[in-house]
């Protein structure tokens, strides 16, 4: 079992630029070995039956499916239009 020190946690905060007092070092070297202590008990859990997920939560496509539909009559929509030809609408250059 790994036990983290106050000095251990002033010296990794001394890396991200942290400042702790001597009492937070002592709770969060405290907090850390407790933590260090759950990993370790996770590697002893049997995980050869359990197959690996990508994410925690089953996720479902609930979209609908994608099937083209007329919507509009081709010839309303080239009226709404200032410029089509060929029965598409012209657009301005933008290169």
């Amino acid at each position: 079992m790994t036990k983290f020190t106050a000095e251990d946690v002033q010296y990794f905060a001394n890396f991200a630029r942290i400042a702790f007092s001597d009492q937070e070092a002592e709770e969060y070297s405290t907090a850390i070995s407790e933590l260090v202590e759950f990993g370790d008990a996770l590697k002893t859990v049997d995980t050869d039956h359990v197959e690996p997920m990508t994410h925690p939560l089953q996720l479902f496509n609930v979209l609908r499916e994608d099937v083209p539909q007329d919507f509009l009559d081709r010839d309303e929509m080239l009226a709404s239009v200032k410029e089509h030809e060929d029965g598409m609408i012209k657009v301005p250059n933008i290169l």
